[in-house]
């Protein structure tokens, strides 16, 4: 995660991270502007064009269109941000589960050995499902033309839950807990499976890629017929403005795209590796 100054606006405007969306439309920002400037001087220069023709009303077109795709847009920003920030939730609640777990095992627990076994277990679970959240196939597993060969039984997150819930029922036959002490810590226990399940699902279910399809097309061809409204208007300015309207719609797209799935790459993805350090960190000092 990209760290940085919210107050410090010259540094935003004038400093372009290597994340930038600059960065990553600039091939096809250029191609535009081109494609822009020749639509331009075909209008203009080679069949004269002026504002009596029809042509010159497409903008009108453009004004309707304008408000729809500002709506399209606005929704799936806001999707895309659901997801990050439920992500970022379901992290933040295994952090806290983590440590109450911790707290309520370093009062119950009296022998070092089991206090061993919890020290490394818990923090080892949130380890764990970072990397089963990186994992590709993860986000793959509801795809119905992916035929992945996975051997379901040996789900990472879940065979380390598997092995917590054994040690707390060996401890509970030998008496080292009592029913009253294992219905306490049990709440804590089932929320790591509810969290990973819920990370699961923002992971592979992507947004409907019919959905998503859609705004790419309609952005796109929004775009090519910007040059046949304005020509008339702005002469050979049409190609940088027609570039800065893409620019936008684009970088929206983009930036939607990069943080609906919060558990990926990304520089501005969750830092779950941070987050489980931290985790280990805070239990190893409680229990």
């Amino acid at each position: 995660m990209i760290s940085y100054n919210t107050k410090d606006w010259f540094t935003f405007i004038f400093h372009f991270h290597k994340s930038d969306t600059v960065r990553k439309l600039f091939p096809i920002l250029l191609t535009i502007g081109i494609y822009s400037a020749v639509v331009g001087y075909i209008e203009v220069e080679y069949f004269k064009v002026s504002k009596n023709d029809y042509i010159h009303n497409i903008p009108i077109m453009h004004g309707m269109l304008g408000f729809v795709i500002s709506l399209l847009l606005v929704f799936r920003t806001n999707t895309a941000y659901d997801r990050w920030w439920e992500g970022r939730k379901l992290w933040g609640g295994l952090v806290n589960n983590s440590r109450n777990l911790a707290i309520k095992l370093s009062a119950i627990l009296k022998e070092e050995n089991d206090r061993k076994f919890f020290r490394k277990f818990i923090p080892m679970y949130a380890s764990i499902l970072h990397k089963h959240l990186k994992d590709d196939d993860t986000s793959k597993q509801l795809f119905e033309d992916v035929d992945l060969e996975i051997d379901h039984h040996k789900h990472k997150p879940n065979q380390v839950m598997r092995m917590m819930y054994h040690k707390i029922n060996d401890l509970y036959d030998a008496k080292k807990i009592t029913g009253d002490q294992l219905i306490t810590i049990n709440e804590e226990l089932q929320s790591f499976t509810d969290i990973c399940g819920a990370c699961e699902r923002i992971k592979n279910t992507p947004i409907p890629y019919s959905y998503s399809a859609f705004i790419k097309k309609f952005i796109f061809f929004y775009t090519m017929t910007l040059p046949f409204g304005y020509s008339v208007s702005l002469g050979y300015y049409v190609a940088p403005v027609v570039v800065f309207i893409f620019y936008v719609l684009a970088s929206l797209e983009l930036i939607a795209e990069e943080i609906e799935d919060p558990f990926g790459d990304d520089e501005n993805d969750l830092p779950t590796k941070k987050i489980s350090d931290n985790i280990k960190k805070h239990v190893e000092e409680v229990i």
